[in-house]
C-alpha cells in the first residue's frame, strides 16, 4: 500500500482522535488524511454498544464514499465494541487505537502492574482486559472508568481545581493497585496528562496509544521511516457539530494545521 495515493480515513466521537492525527501527521510525511469528528453526536462512552457500533459503520460509509485506503478509529469507544465489525464488514484495513496502546504498556512495565483509565463504556466492555489476555497474559491489569474527563477537555478545562480533585477521586482505584503503568485509554486524555501525573506520581509512566497506532498504521502501509512532508499534502477535516467550535477547539490537539473544516448532518 506504499504507494496508493488515496487518502487514510481517520474517525473519532469528537476531537481527542486528533490526538492520533497529530502522530500520523508526524509519521506518515506524503499521506493525505480525512478527520470525521462526530461532535453531533459527542461523547460515545456512555452510550449502549449497539448504537456505537451503528455510529461508527455511518462514518465508515462516508469515508469510503471519499475513497480512502484504510480506516484508523481513533476513538478507544468505538475500538471496544465496533473494531469487529468493521473489520467483518470493510475490504480494507482497519486499526484500532487498544491493542497498540496495550503493546506501549507492555514495554513501559517493569512490575507487570498496569492500569488502564477510560470512558465508562471503553471500561465496562472489557476490551482492555481481552487485549492484555490476549496479548500479555502476565500483566496484572486494573481499569478504572472516569466520567468526565472528557468533558472537561472537550470545553478547555485541562488543569483546573476541579479537574484535580475529580482526578484525584477517579483515579484511585490504579492507584491502590500500586501499577508502574498508566495507559491513558481514551485519545482524549493526553491532554490530562499534567494532572493524571500529578496526582499518580512521578514514578509512574503514562502512555499514549498515539503514537504507538501511528507506527502500527506505517508498518501496515510498508513505508520507511523520514522523508519530508508533501507541500501539496491534503488534511480535510469534517464534524457533525459547529464548524467553527470545532476548529477552535481543534487546535489544542493539532496545531495550525486545522484548516478546512466541513459541516455534516446525519438528518
Amino acid at each position: 500500500m506504499s504507494h496508493d495515493a488515496r487518502p487514510l480515513g481517520v474517525f473519532d466521537s469528537g476531537l481527542g482522535g486528533l490526538t492520533v492525527v497529530r502522530a500520523l501527521l508526524d509519521l506518515l510525511p506524503h499521506d493525505d488524511l480525512m478527520y470525521f469528528g462526530d461532535t453531533g453526536r459527542f461523547p460515545y462512552g456512555p452510550k449502549p454498544a449497539h448504537d456505537v457500533v451503528k455510529f461508527s459503520l455511518e462514518i465508515v460509509d462516508l469515508l469510503l464514499e471519499r475513497n480512502v485506503k484504510m480506516i484508523v478509529v481513533a476513538c478507544n469507544s468505538a475500538s471496544a465494541v465496533a473494531l469487529e465489525p468493521l473489520r467483518q464488514q470493510l475490504g480494507i484495513p482497519v486499526v484500532g487505537v487498544i491493542e497498540p496502546g496495550v503493546r506501549a504498556a507492555v514495554r513501559a512495565t517493569t512490575t507487570g502492574r498496569v492500569g488502564v483509565i477510560g470512558t465508562v463504556g471503553t471500561v465496562a466492555s472489557g476490551a482492555y482486559q481481552d487485549a492484555a489476555a490476549r496479548l500479555a497474559p502476565q500483566l496484572h491489569v486494573t481499569c478504572a472508568a472516569c466520567p468526565g474527563f472528557v468533558e472537561f477537555v472537550e470545553n478547555g478545562d485541562v488543569d483546573s481545581d476541579q479537574v484535580h480533585v475529580l482526578a484525584e477521586r477517579l483515579l484511585a482505584p490504579v492507584k491502590e493497585a500500586g501499577v508502574d503503568t498508566l495507559v491513558l485509554g481514551c485519545t482524549h486524555y493526553p491532554l490530562l496528562a499534567r494532572t493524571v501525573g500529578d496526582v499518580m506520581g512521578s514514578d509512574v509512566v503514562l502512555v499514549s496509544s498515539a503514537d504507538e497506532t501511528a507506527f502500527e498504521v506505517r508498518a501496515l502501509l510498508d513505508i520507511q521511516p523520514g522523508g519530508t512532508r508533501r507541500t501539496n499534502r491534503r488534511v480535510d477535516f469534517v464534524t457533525s457539530g459547529d464548524t467553527n467550535v470545532f476548529r477552535r477547539l481543534a487546535a489544542r490537539f493539532l496545531g495550525p494545521e486545522v484548516e478546512r473544516v466541513e459541516a455534516w448532518s446525519w438528518s
